[in-house]
């Protein structure tokens, strides 16, 4: 056998594995409805995961994380969308395999290159989606399994709203009279893509509806590197006419939050480069004056302010705070028998 035949051998073999292994976006027939599952064939008993990943420093989390949502009954699948263009395909065909089979799981797991270094292919359509509602998420949220269970449910019965676990808020500064990205303590009219659960259909109207006025919306996600997020709540408030949905859980690892212990090994940044790309946001001091602009400037471009304001959040028991004695220690009364 040539050295030809065998270089030729070695590109077919590498070519398939990553067919097989890889699925990889190509085309931009993301908005024609005729290659989209009809709306009413989508199942709602289950949704579908889509996990943003882009730095290969947080793989071990990333186990952990498809690991606990391929194990829940109500995930039909979970896809995590690589926005990475420098990580090698190798890298990538050897994690689709490493967490599929490491999985505890049902739910089969699939690593997909993005085509676009994008935000908003967060929220392409995809035609192999066939659930109703899908929940974006970042890798290295790590949330309790009952908790997911319980957002879901709680989706099934406000299927139009925004369901999360992390909420701001958008308010006016007087002075300046621009809006602003803040956080309030009694209300909140924003959820982060930290985790998100949605009906599909609203992939479609932010990619696919909103005319010119929502492609220069997704121009500034682009020229911002950020926002994405916020954009989506102007999608869903806009269509609902109401704010989001904010449910409580038993237990929330948020690996990448800037304020955790260990500095940048904790936060998955490795080089100058990563810092940039990965968890943008928290990483830069004038963040929330990037998110405020960024309101502004969809106000600006959409001609209204759709966001609404909502107020508590769904917990999924309630239990009295009053401190009883039992066995010498003090514990929350719903805690002691009578």
């Amino acid at each position: 056998m040539t050295t030809g035949q065998l270089i030729f051998i070695s590109i077919f073999l590498a070519c398939f594995l990553t067919a097989f292994s890889l699925r990889l976006l190509s085309g931009d027939s993301y908005c024609d409805r005729d290659k989209l599952p009809p709306l009413k064939s989508l199942r709602s008993d289950q949704f579908t995961v889509l996990i943003n990943g882009y730095s290969e420093s947080r793989i071990p989390i990333m186990k952990t994380v498809t690991g606990i949502y391929s194990s829940s009954p109500s995930v039909a699948a979970v896809v995590v969308l690589w926005g990475n263009p420098n990580t090698p395909t190798k890298t990538l065909v050897e994690l689709s395999h490493n967490l599929s089979v490491s999985s505890p799981g049902d739910a089969p797991i699939t690593v997909i290159r993005q085509t676009s270094r994008s935000l908003n292919a967060r929220f392409l359509p995809r035609p192999w989606i066939t659930t109703r509602a899908v929940v974006i998420c970042d890798d290295d949220i790590e949330i309790d399994p009952k908790s997911i269970e319980f957002a879901f449910n709680v989706w099934r019965n406000n299927p139009e709203q925004l369901i999360g676990l992390f909420a701001r808020s958008h308010e006016i500064d007087l002075v300046s009279r621009k809006w602003i990205y803040t956080v309030h303590p009694d209300k909140y009219s924003i959820l982060l893509t930290k985790f998100m659960l949605m009906k599909t259909e609203y992939l479609y109207k932010y990619s696919c509806e909103g005319g010119e006025a929502m492609a220069k919306a997704r121009l500034i996600v682009d020229e911002m590197r950020n926002c994405e997020d916020i954009l989506m709540n102007f999608v869903a408030a806009n269509w609902t006419g109401v704010g989001p949905v904010l449910v409580g859980a038993k237990r929330v690892r948020d690996w990448g939050d800037a304020r955790n212990d260990g500095g940048k090994a904790r936060r998955g940044l490795t080089d100058a480069t990563d810092e940039v790309a990965v968890g943008l946001s928290s990483r830069k001091k004038d963040h929330r004056k990037r998110r405020g602009d960024c309101i502004h400037e969809f106000h600006r471009v959409l001609e209204r302010m759709p966001l609404r304001y909502s107020y508590g959040k769904i917990v999924d028991d309630i239990g009295e705070q009053g401190l009883c004695e039992k066995g010498g220690k003090l514990v929350f009364c719903d805690q002691q028998l009578f």
